[in-house]
């Protein structure tokens, strides 16, 4: 079964996150909906939104607390991300 795996991803002041997977996929997520979605409301702040965006869990996630756990962060499902056309 394949199970998609996020290796870079690269955002951008609009909130559309450029999204490249190990097979070469590349995907443009639009964030901007979830910015008032619970926790993603951080994305909100541009700096955290710009400086907190990268791979944890094999996805795109921004990472909450700073020191890189991902136990502490927002990610959205790989699935989801890889099926945007």
């Amino acid at each position: 079964m394949f199970t998609p795996e996020v290796v870079q991803v690269i955002p951008h002041e609009n909130y559309v996150v450029e999204v490249l997977f190990q097979d070469g996929k590349i995907v443009n997520y639009d964030a901007s909906h979830l910015l008032e979605k619970g926790g993603f409301t951080k994305l909100k702040d541009k700096d955290f939104y710009m400086s907190r965006c990268t791979v944890m869990n094999h996805t795109l996630a921004w990472d909450t607390s700073g020191e890189y756990n991902p136990t502490n962060c927002l990610d959205i499902a790989p699935d989801m991300l890889y099926s945007i056309q």
